[in-house]
């Protein structure tokens, strides 16, 4: 799964999205979380739009209220049957994240956790397939939300996040079109795992787990080990 990642700067994310409608307007992050707001890429109007919506799915039945259950990543497989995101599968409502890299954990041999961060070698700012979907509170108001699709990991990942070996569902820029606007046989085919020669990953602090230390580009520098 994908827990944690980083912010591209807002004005490259929306030229390497093609954002023709609104504009991001967001702080600067090195470990975005579950449950922020961050910024996606809809299908508006047949242009590309910004949006700020909530990481961590809220499926339009559960009346504005978070599930107990993780809805921060859904499985590829499992797209069309779990109730959580299904609904929003069936009604094309796909979304792209927009990132500057992630963080994934690797566990040693002892059973501990180091943590490695992962960008591509190719593109500065990348996307990330996701599906959106809002909800309505019992106040009246409307929580939209989203969730980051998962695929099997390629042999990098497979190697640095390697009880799970998932990674996210990166979009080349060719897949970008497919996934917001295209047919959901189209969209499911954009689903693969990235060619891991285009990645590179390297360890870091354990720094980037405690959300009470700053925030900044220290936590992706590379350490020894």
């Amino acid at each position: 799964m994908c827990g944690k990642y980083i912010l591209a700067q807002a004005a490259k994310a929306e030229r390497a999205l093609g954002i023709r409608r609104g504009r991001w307007d967001y702080p600067p992050s090195y470990r975005v979380l579950p449950a922020e707001q961050v910024p996606v890429a809809v299908s508006e109007h047949g242009e590309r739009a910004a949006a700020m919506m909530r990481w961590g799915l809220i499926p339009f039945w559960a009346r504005g209220v978070p599930l107990k259950a993780s809805t921060i990543n859904a499985t590829v497989e499992r797209l069309e049957s779990a109730p959580s995101w299904r609904d929003a599968w069936q009604r094309e409502q796909r979304c792209i994240f927009v990132m500057g890299g992630f963080y994934e954990p690797h566990v040693n041999q002892d059973g501990s956790r180091d943590q490695f961060f992962i960008q591509l070698a190719d593109r500065e700012v990348f996307g990330v397939a996701g599906l959106w979907d809002r909800s309505r509170r019992s106040d009246g108001s409307w929580v939209h939300s989203c969730v980051l699709i998962t695929v099997p990991a390629n042999r990098l990942l497979a190697t640095i996040h390697n009880e799970k070996q998932r990674m996210p569902a990166i979009l080349t820029e060719d897949a970008q079109a497919a996934w917001l606007a295209g047919d959901k046989s189209a969209a499911r085919a954009a689903l693969a795992p990235y060619a891991d020669e285009l990645m590179v990953g390297w360890k870091v602090s354990r720094r980037v787990n405690n959300p009470r230390l700053p925030n900044d580009a220290s936590l992706i520098e590379p350490i020894a080990g």
